[in-house]
């Protein structure tokens, strides 16, 4: 008698781990400012970058965040041991060095929602701002403070009085402007700058302000505080 032949299906299937990830979601806020003693150091937004980097589990790459108008930042953390650093080029200010003119890191511990601000050394700083409405026109009289002298200090370019109709006020956010050229300063502690306000629609009965210099050679602007102005 003739046999059939049997066959075997074998299935293979795939074999999946199932040992839970050891690393813990985020969920510890570093929160901070950068200044210059108590000083606010006014940035643009999202332009000026600062570097975390945590020692261990095999990690290299830089965790980035940027610093808001005010000079703030928030990051969100595992609990750990990190280092700070802005990279070199990076803000009108001058950040922690060594030896070698190189921006050095400062070490961070993370353990728990905690404030840590950074002090740093800005180029200048934009002081005793005082803004004056007349008619659509807006006038603002300050005084333009050198931080840096000696070796390293920088003149500057240009400063400019930026108007706009929301907080976010920088060159690249704004509607009004107006200049004034750094060989045209005679008297910095004694400045002054206008712009007209355009009509603004829907109407609006408020504007935010803020001035801004550039300095030779520093790619960042700094600002002064955001002030927000009736009209």
């Amino acid at each position: 008698m003739k046999l059939k032949p049997i066959y075997i299906l074998l299935l293979f299937l795939p074999v999946f781990s199932c040992k839970k990830d050891n690393y813990k979601e985020p969920s510890t806020t570093l929160k901070g400012r950068i200044l210059y003693n108590t000083e606010e150091i006014g940035l643009e937004y999202d332009r000026v970058p600062l570097e975390f980097y945590q020692t261990g589990f095999g990690k290299k790459g830089a965790m980035t965040a940027s610093f808001a108008q005010d000079g703030s930042y928030s990051v969100l953390f595992s609990d750990g041991n990190y280092k700070l650093i802005i990279p070199n080029g990076q803000g009108p200010f001058k950040w922690h060095q060594n030896a070698a003119g190189v921006n050095d890191t400062l070490a961070v511990t993370v353990n728990g929602n905690q404030t840590l601000d950074l002090q740093a050394i800005p180029y200048y700083l934009i002081r005793n701002a005082v803004y004056k409405v007349s008619g659509t026109d807006l006038t603002a009289t300050f005084r333009a403070d050198q931080i840096i002298t000696g070796n390293t200090a920088k003149n500057i370019e240009r400063i400019n009085l930026y108007v706009n109709k929301t907080q976010f006020v920088s060159g690249s956010d704004n509607i009004a402007s107006s200049e004034l050229s750094g060989g045209a300063i005679t008297d910095p502690t004694a400045l002054t700058l206008k712009v007209t306000v355009p009509a603004i629609v829907p109407v609006q009965h408020y504007v935010f302000a803020r001035i801004g210099v550039k300095i030779e050679g520093v790619e960042d602007m700094v600002f002064s505080p955001l002030q927000k102005i009736q009209l």
